[in-house]
């Protein structure tokens, strides 16, 4: 088996572990990689996970998911909330994040990824 096919694997297997330890470790490991396809890799994850302790890592975290400096994490992360069945809880999530207190940033990209959701 290669090696993208075992670490394919892993982060699948993370993101299906009832254990809110396995979103930490995806976060943790996954998200800080220097690999932009294991960052991918680890947003898709989580994201498809869709509770608010996984998604905030991919909305609400500076450099990671929709805020990835890699126009390929960050837009494939955006591919992935669009094509939720239950967008609910990601909408939850992007509306909290006008009213907290992250970087202007994070909220004008929140805010331009929910606009996105409710046309898709």
């Amino acid at each position: 088996m290669n090696k993208n096919k075992k670490l394919n694997n892993i982060i699948e297997a993370l993101s299906q572990h009832e254990s809110g330890a396995a979103v930490e470790v995806l976060e943790r490991v996954g998200t800080n990689c220097t690999d932009d396809e294991v960052r991918r890799l680890t947003a898709r994850a989580l994201v498809n996970r869709n509770t608010q302790d996984s998604l905030s890592v991919v909305i609400l975290k500076n450099g990671k998911g929709i805020n990835d400096l890699s126009t390929n994490v960050a837009m494939g992360t955006i591919n992935e909330l669009l094509a939720l069945k239950d967008k609910s809880e990601a909408l939850k999530v992007l509306e909290n994040v006008q009213d907290s207190d992250c970087d202007e940033a994070i909220k004008e990209t929140a805010r331009s990824v929910k606009a996105l959701m409710a046309f898709s």
